[in-house]
């Protein structure tokens, strides 16, 4: 009798297990009933019918990462890298993910390999560096072309190493420390000819500088010497002016007379003294009678006075 209950509690048992699903909130369960696609079993508890029904496909519906292996890949340019990367995919569709593909991990990660090969080989080696978003973009719009009838959806690519070979590190190296060299030779002529237009441009500009101080200090001296000039001939003019009214006025021409004899007698008088000869000049006999008329002629104008 125990042996008895204890089978049909056995039978209870694997019934209930077959006929009571929970499905966890990160899977999804495709159902099959004798072996033809029957539904989808969405997270929480179901019930299926013991011996029709059963449980064909679990699927991970989180976002998946799957690691790309390294491959080698040939440039534009014929250039070896060897190139890796990391595709994030998600189920979508459960269905299509059971039977739209056998193993849509795997295919996934060969499509991805396929596809990077072929975007690599479009670009040349430095373009590859310098555009990997763009490269990322593009290979994941053509992996998620081509997975569509999968029920998979790709979100990211991102390409996480990108090694050349050996030889072209070093070619690399050789190119880059040529540039150096280069742009360090082009940087030193570049400061040398500036620094000879600069002096160049100081010596013009001082030359330029002294011609204008030598020509300002001609026009200066010449107008300092026009004024000097014309200061004396307005000063000559004033004083012939003076002389003239003077002389023109009463007794005017006696006083010219004695201004020129006395003038005549200070000179003779210097010559004379310096002279180192006796001789005396024209005239000198008649001394007294002109002595004489000097008189006569300084008497009216004292008289004036």
């Amino acid at each position: 009798m125990l042996t008895f209950f204890t089978f049909v509690a056995m039978i209870i048992l694997f019934v209930l297990y077959n006929t009571v699903v929970i499905v966890p909130m990160r899977e999804s369960y495709v159902v099959q009933r004798l072996g033809k696609f029957k539904k989808v079993l969405d997270p929480g508890f179901h019930f299926l019918i013991p011996f029709f029904d059963s449980i064909a496909y679990k699927h991970e519906i989180r976002e998946q990462v799957f690691d790309i292996p390294s491959q080698t890949c040939i440039t534009n340019d014929n250039m070896q890298v060897e190139v890796d990367g990391l595709v994030y995919l998600k189920v979508i569709d459960p269905k299509k993910a059971s039977y739209g593909i056998g193993n849509y991990r795997n295919a996934s990660v060969n499509l991805a390999q396929t596809t990077m090969r072929s975007e690599v080989g479009k670009l040349t080696l430095s373009s590859i560096f310098s555009e990997r978003e763009t490269l990322n973009e593009k290979i994941v719009k053509e992996i998620d072309i081509a997975s569509d009838p999968w029920g998979i959806k790709v979100f990211r690519y991102e390409i996480k190493n990108i090694r050349p070979s050996a030889h072209i590190v070093q070619t690399l190296e050789k190119q880059m420390e040529a540039e150096r060299e280069k742009r360090a030779e082009i940087t030193l002529a570049t400061a040398d000819k500036e620094s000879k237009i600069l002096l160049s441009e100081g010596e013009r500009q001082e030359s330029i500088n002294i011609s204008e101080g030598e020509k300002q200090k001609r026009i200066n001296f010449a107008k300092g010497k026009a004024e000097e000039i014309e200061l004396l001939a307005n000063a000559t003019a004033e004083g012939a002016k003076i002389v003239a009214e003077a002389i023109s006025s009463a007794g005017g021409k006696d006083a010219v007379k004695i201004q020129l004899l006395e003038q005549y007698i200070n000179e003779l008088g210097e010559v004379l003294g310096k002279a180192n000869v006796s001789v005396l000049p024209d005239g000198m006999a008649n001394i007294k009678g002109f002595f004489e008329g000097v008189e006569k002629v300084a008497k009216p104008i004292k008289e004036l006075k």
